[in-house]
């Protein structure tokens, strides 16, 4: 069997110096400047690169969906996640950039849903994408570059050094930066912190307790899309999730996975109890090899994306929404893990403290309104013309 490094490039590539030059002279002259860093930010913990070139063009840094962790939350440029699934901050700087630098990004169907309703039409886009079949394969661009994010950005930050000040897009600037800090404390203002227990009072209480060095997997299902930008991931490296590829159950074992790596650090998995009720065996595997980590079971009683579908676009016709599940505290503790119950908001913070602290695998099964569903609009779909 061959070698696969004698025959597959393993290099990092840089941009080209004239395509490098160009995207300076571009982005300098920008009013409305943005950057979005995708996956080729985070999975090369590209993100000092990144933000110096954010603090060198003095312009907001967004991030695409399932990516909020590829830049700290604490930096004063980020603005979170943008695009139907971010926020609302994030998501109109894209939609009224001028010139909108993709670092590292496909601009694919999580971060746009492939229309011009999520991203200005009228935007000059530099992409800079190491896949090349990526560059422009959903939105035309101004200027492709075949490279590696990362580099780029630092060939960017040094191109940019003898261009002069960013008075430029000072206005701009200042103005997102007001609007993030008025959003964010929108968010805590806004959360419903009465029983039962609904999602925005218990994003508010895990936002509250969860370490900062916290690693954080999600599941599929609409609490945990809804909690991907409702979390604050202060370290790079700490969101893992399946985005859009259905895989129901995967929070655990994906925690089980991170916790093996990295066993000196927090991991704490969310999911419904839909998907917990379909992986919960592997408590057995946890206990009998030490993987202590936190599972938060969100449970709502039912199958929470299919049971808001049903209601929103088939009258509330509801067919296998509801389930009927054991308490999942007390099954934990059949595994010989350590169980907690959160049966209101005001318990949910202890729990977690508790379970973090208790040096076994735990969960924490807490009651979610049943009547809290999320989907999507309608009007998210109109693109499809169904």
């Amino acid at each position: 069997m061959q070698d696969p490094q004698k025959y597959r490039n393993m290099s990092v590539p840089a941009g080209h110096p004239d395509h490098v030059a160009k995207a300076a002279k571009m982005l300098a002259g920008a009013v409305q400047p943005v950057i979005i860093a995708g996956g080729g930010i985070k999975n090369t913990r590209g993100h000092d690169a990144a933000l110096a070139l954010a603090e060198a063009l003095n312009c907001p840094i967004v991030t695409s969906p399932g990516h909020g962790d590829a830049i700290p939350f604490g930096h004063h440029l980020n603005a979170g996640q943008m695009g139907p699934r971010g926020n609302a901050v994030a998501s109109r700087l894209v939609k009224e950039a001028d010139v909108i630098l993709a670092l590292g990004t496909r601009l694919g169907f999580n971060a746009t849903f492939y229309t011009y309703d999520n991203i200005n039409r009228d935007a000059a886009i530099i992409q800079v994408e190491l896949e090349p079949t990526a560059i422009g394969r959903f939105f035309p661009v101004e200027l492709g570059i075949w490279a590696d994010a990362p580099t780029t950005a630092q060939q960017l930050t040094d191109a940019l050094k003898g261009i002069g000040d960013r008075a430029l897009a000072k206005q701009w600037t200042e103005g997102f930066m007001a609007e993030r800090k008025a959003f964010l404390a929108q968010r805590d203002a806004d959360s419903i912190e009465t029983s039962p227990t609904q999602p925005s009072g218990l994003f508010k209480a895990l936002r509250g307790v969860l370490p900062k060095d916290a690693a954080i997997t999600m599941d599929a299902g609409t609490l945990c899309l809804q909690a991907t930008d409702a979390l604050n991931y202060w370290t790079p490296g700490s969101l893992f999730t399946p985005l859009d590829f259905g895989l129901v159950g995967f929070s655990m074992a994906c925690g089980m996975g991170v916790k093996c790596a990295q066993p000196d650090r927090p991991v704490v998995s969310l999911m419904g109890d839909g998907g917990f009720g379909m992986t919960v065996s592997e408590l057995s595997t946890a206990v009998d090899h030490n993987i202590n980590t936190v599972t938060v079971v969100m449970n709502n009683q039912c199958w929470g994306a299919e049971k808001a579908y049903q209601r929103d676009f088939f009258n509330g016709r509801y067919i296998g929404a509801d389930v009927s599940s054991p308490r999942f505290d007390e099954l934990a503790a059949l595994y010989r893990a350590q169980g907690y119950r959160a049966d209101t908001l005001a318990d949910v913070a202890p729990a977690i403290e508790a379970a973090l602290a208790c040096g076994k695998p735990a969960v924490v099964d807490v009651a979610v309104d049943p009547n809290a569903l999320y989907s999507f609009r309608r009007d998210s779909f109109k693109h499809r013309g169904g």
